[in-house]
């Protein structure tokens, strides 16, 4: 068996913004701020940042992460992003298991999915970022 490459890309060991970078901590923040208001996800968010701006890396920048700049303006998400993704792929896996009854591979997967948002829904609620009485209903 042949091993495992590490082309993977890893972070910059420094912690100071790039001297490349031409933007101000603040306008970073007001382009996160754009950009939520417009609908954007945090994680689009960053890669917008990053393909069309040329902001790096905003926690390096700003001090704060993308999240933690929408919390403090006020636009942030009602649910985590991850557990909303989850729940959205429930949702489609539920709607394809309702016109493919007999799908026991899309079943399996739909049962490994609600595990998921279910552990992920304990870990938000330990963490007081869901409510205690929020629960998980396909």
């Amino acid at each position: 068996m042949a091993p495992k490459g590490k082309s993977h890309s890893r972070r910059p060991v420094s912690k100071r913004p790039p001297s490349w970078c031409r933007y101000s901590p603040e306008e970073a923040e007001a382009f996160v701020i754009q950009l939520a208001r417009e609908g954007h996800p945090p994680s689009q968010i960053g890669v917008l940042l990053r393909d069309q701006y040329g902001i790096p890396l905003t926690k390096f920048l700003t001090g704060k992460s993308v999240t933690e700049i929408m919390e403090s303006a006020g636009v942030s998400l009602e649910l985590p992003e991850d557990l909303q993704n989850l729940l959205q792929k429930a949702n489609r896996l539920q709607r394809h298991m309702a016109r493919n009854r007999k799908d026991a591979v899309n079943k399996r997967s739909l049962e490994l999915i609600t595990s998921k948002i279910r552990r992920l829904a304990k870990y938000y609620r330990n963490s007081s970022v869901l409510p205690e009485d929020w629960k998980y209903t396909s």
